[in-house]
């Protein structure tokens, strides 16, 4: 037999079954002793059994033990650490104030004076500040939504938030083995996550994901998943990154309801290292607890709440519902049904189950008057929230349906005033504002919430493992002594 024969069985069997030895060493090992102890039982009836092995009872309640023990930490989850996360920040000649919004608008001739005016007003009362920031693309003059121009801003997005990520961590690309982009409305060919590869040079058998039109709530789902990842592969790292392109999928026509993401949309984007990797715990910000997913798309009046059509003109855009911030009300309290158990004190779940058993006692009687659902105080199970800055709106009815206090949703409301709505990425630039202001402690455990298309609401959970101070390049390092800024009703 030659010697490429003896390499290729080698690389066919030899290699294979070594891996498969190694990675299952310990599950080999419990056969044996499951043998054993299905033998000895088997044969002897139990009395007979403890007769027989009175003497030997301990080595048998010693190798039930280590057996039960084995079983414990080989299928128990894996713990997932956040080392470090980045967000990016655009260069100051792309922000763009309201005067300089019009008259960019003004300068379109696809705009009648009415959408213009309307387009006043939501900006007047949206929230967002003077310092937001629009791709070049759409600040020329005429606006350049061509192909290669959105490519363009999602590498200068991307790059830019990973580049700062990996200069801080110090993490060599090819240590990476799970990689999840999110970009809900640009999704080109190669993928982004293939353009991520290409430019880092990620090893090649690197599980890699790219998520579109899954809306803003995508940045929980790619943590989720990449959890889901981290679970099956060993002493690793997951890159996720978050984003949305707005180069191709600004409005030009006329349709009030797709004229709204125009208002509120605005560059942005997050890279976010994982490890599961038991040493990396002491260098790491915080660990993931939990991860809650809520999916209201069975309903057609969620499905369609947020959606990409194009309008009578033919003209691509995005319709905002009337009903958006209702039907986001709803999601919250599926999401929140779910996630209470899992983070509530036992106080809370105790008044939460008491009501609930009184209204199915109560509701049911005529005359009685319905008892309103009992809403437990999630102030007692975080301490910091980061609700996605989807809108002012938005914030007011979390704010309101979760009793929060001002204070709760301060870092989402500076967010949505520095930044706009920068989509998936916005809890993250939230988080970023937390840590700023020196707030994060030990112990610290964080909401993030975040809603999306489909329609969706999605929430992770994170506990902070240390003093968290900001990161080199935070987003806000800045800028973070004028706020809190005092916003106008």
């Amino acid at each position: 037999m030659d010697d490429e024969s003896v390499q290729n069985r080698t690389r066919k069997y030899v290699k294979p079954s070594y891996h498969y030895l190694i990675t299952n060493f310990l599950k080999l090992l419990l056969v044996p002793l499951i043998a054993v102890l299905v033998t000895n039982f088997y044969r002897l009836s139990l009395n007979q059994f403890l007769l027989q092995h009175q003497y030997n009872l301990f080595g048998v309640i010693f190798s039930v033990a280590i057996f039960g023990s084995t079983l414990f930490f080989m299928y128990r989850p894996r713990s997932v650490y956040l080392l470090d996360y980045s967000c990016y920040l655009p260069p100051s000649n792309l922000q763009i104030g309201y005067e300089k919004f019009m008259n960019r608008s003004k300068l379109i001739d696809n705009f009648h004076e009415s959408s213009l005016e309307f387009q006043r007003k939501i900006l007047n009362r949206s929230g967002l500040g003077e310092e937001t920031y629009l791709p070049e693309s759409i600040l020329c003059i005429p606006p350049r939504p061509t192909m290669a121009a959105a490519r363009e801003e999602a590498e200068q997005v991307i790059f830019g938030a990973i580049d700062n990520l990996f200069d801080n961590t110090k993490i060599n690309p090819r240590e990476i083995s799970v990689l999840v982009v999110n970009c809900s409305l640009f999704n080109p060919t190669p993928s982004l996550s293939a353009m991520v590869v290409n430019k880092y040079k990620l090893r090649e058998n690197v599980k890699s994901f790219n998520l579109g039109g899954m809306g803003c709530s995508a940045g929980v789902i790619a943590i989720d998943l990449a959890n889901d990842m981290l679970q099956i592969h060993r002493h690793t790292f997951a890159l996720v990154v978050s984003t949305e392109n707005i180069t191709q999928n600004w409005y030009f026509g006329n349709n009030r309801a797709m004229l709204i993401p125009n208002c509120l949309f605005r560059v942005g984007g997050s890279a976010i290292l994982l490890s599961n990797r038991a040493r990396d715990r002491k260098r790491s910000k915080y660990k993931l607890v939990h991860t809650v997913r809520t999916h209201k798309g069975s309903d057609a009046k969620a499905f369609n709440c947020v959606y990409q059509e194009q309008d009578e003109t033919l003209k691509t855009g995005v319709s905002l519902s009337k009903d958006l911030t209702a039907i986001a009300g709803e999601a919250l309290k599926t999401n929140i049904t779910t996630l209470g158990p899992l983070v509530l004190p036992i106080s809370e779940q105790i008044l939460f189950f008491a009501n609930f058993l009184a209204k199915r006692l109560f509701n049911g009687k005529k005359k009685k008057k319905k008892k309103k659902p009992y809403l437990p105080d999630f102030k007692l199970a975080f301490d910091h929230f980061c609700i996605h800055a989807g809108g002012r709106a938005v914030i007011d009815e979390l704010e309101k349906s979760l009793k929060l206090l001002p204070k709760h949703v301060e870092a989402s409301r500076m967010t949505l005033h520095r930044f706009g709505n920068t989509s998936s990425s916005s809890i993250w630039y939230e988080l970023a504002y937390t840590e700023a202001k020196g707030r994060m402690r030990q112990g610290n455990r964080v909401w993030q919430i975040a809603f999306g298309s489909g329609f969706k609401c999605n929430s992770a959970v994170w506990v902070a493992l240390r003093d968290v101070k900001p990161s080199v390049n935070n987003p806000w390092e800045h800028c973070i002594h004028r706020y809190p800024v005092k916003i106008e009703p």
